[in-house]
């Protein structure tokens, strides 16, 4: 009998964390739940358990790295070796540059950058002496592309694809059988945007269209099946790497047009109200997986399907194409063979 799969899922106690944690867990997973919140890491260990997995809690802050070697030793200690590895946890700052102060822009590198090396270097002390093991970087579509109002989480997203490509690189060189991918994240519908630090005189939205967190979980679980480079969820995600690749000047001043209004509400934000930049804001209610946004979120992603299925797309097309061109050459020997047994029909009244 196969033994249970064992993860490390970090900011597990909401949003993609917290739908990844309960994805793994339909499998039967050993879960690991390494995030700050004791109400919200409580909330998942309940869910992990009530579709048939196993959770371990583990409180402790990304960016502190001694912490996360300690999660990680205690998950292998009451689970088993560690298998799949997810870097998930973030925080970000919605304000514009000049006002943004140079604690903010460190604790979002600590957290959203400096967090993911930090699992990393766990997950590698784990899996490189057995030689095996996944490592899920959760990125985002603002890895490609920077946008006005979050420039500190914009800039930690663009670190995490070169320390990855490095990463890469240092493996292949090694032999080792130790996986990296990157899946890359759309606007999502999680608690993110009650709690964010904002400057912002509107309530902070997702910039639209948004998707629900198990979009993001279906994929993160998938890539730690498959071996595949990068995963790009939602067709505006693959759209902002291909629009700004091709055109980063004009994604500027659409940028400066419509980036502003596109990540706030009309209704009035709350200046006063708590935030998670240095405390968990789910250490006493437990805010799940899903933002206030499900009236407006998809549950599915067309483009997601076929970047999961593009193998099965591929072959059905190539076996379709095959098909075809069987039938056109059909098509044309038909009259050759006709004409040969008109002439030899001549020859014979002939003769």
């Amino acid at each position: 009998m196969a033994q249970p799969l064992v993860v490390m899922v970090t900011g597990a106690s909401a949003g993609v964390g917290r739908a990844t944690a309960i994805a793994f867990a339909r499998r039967g997973a050993h879960v690991g739940l390494l995030a700050r919140g004791r109400a919200g890491l409580e909330g998942a260990a309940h869910d992990v358990e009530a579709v048939g997995g196993h959770a371990v809690v583990c409180a402790a802050d990304v960016a502190d790295p001694d912490a996360v070697e300690r999660a990680a030793d205690r998950l292998e200690v009451e689970a088993g070796p560690i298998d799949v590895w997810v870097n998930n946890a973030m925080v970000s700052v919605f304000s514009p540059i000049r006002v943004t102060t140079a604690e903010e822009f460190r604790r979002v590198t600590e957290v959203t950058y400096l967090g993911v090396v930090y699992g990393t270097l766990a997950a590698l002390r784990c899996m490189q002496p057995r030689n095996r093991g996944v490592i899920i970087q959760v990125g985002s579509a603002l890895a490609f592309r920077g946008i006005p109002l979050q420039a500190a989480y914009c800039a930690a997203k663009h670190a995490i694809q070169g320390f990855c490509e490095s990463l890469r690189a240092e493996l292949l060189h090694d032999g080792s059988a130790v996986r990296v991918t990157e899946v890359h994240l759309p606007a999502l519908n999680t608690p993110q945007f009650e709690w964010v630090k904002s400057r912002l005189s509107g309530r902070a939205q997702p910039v639209p269209p948004i998707y629900q967190p198990e979009v993001a979980a279906r994929a993160i679980v998938w890539a730690a099946d498959h071996r595949r480079r990068q995963i790009y969820v939602g067709a505006p995600t693959l759209t902002t790497a291909v629009s700004n690749a091709l055109a980063p000047g004009v994604v500027d001043r659409v940028l400066a047009r419509m980036g502003y209004q596109s990540q706030q509400t009309d209704e009035p934000e709350d200046p006063d109200r708590p935030h998670n930049l240095w405390e968990p804001a789910d250490a006493t209610r437990d805010f799940g997986a899903h933002g206030r946004f499900d009236r407006r979120a998809r549950a599915r992603s067309w483009q997601l399907w076929l970047t999961l299925h593009r193998a099965a797309i591929s072959l059905a097309g190539s076996l379709v194409a095959l098909v075809v061109a069987g039938r056109a050459l059909s098509g044309r020997r038909a009259p050759r063979d006709s004409s040969r047994r008109t002439l030899g029909r001549r020859a014979h009244h002939v003769a």
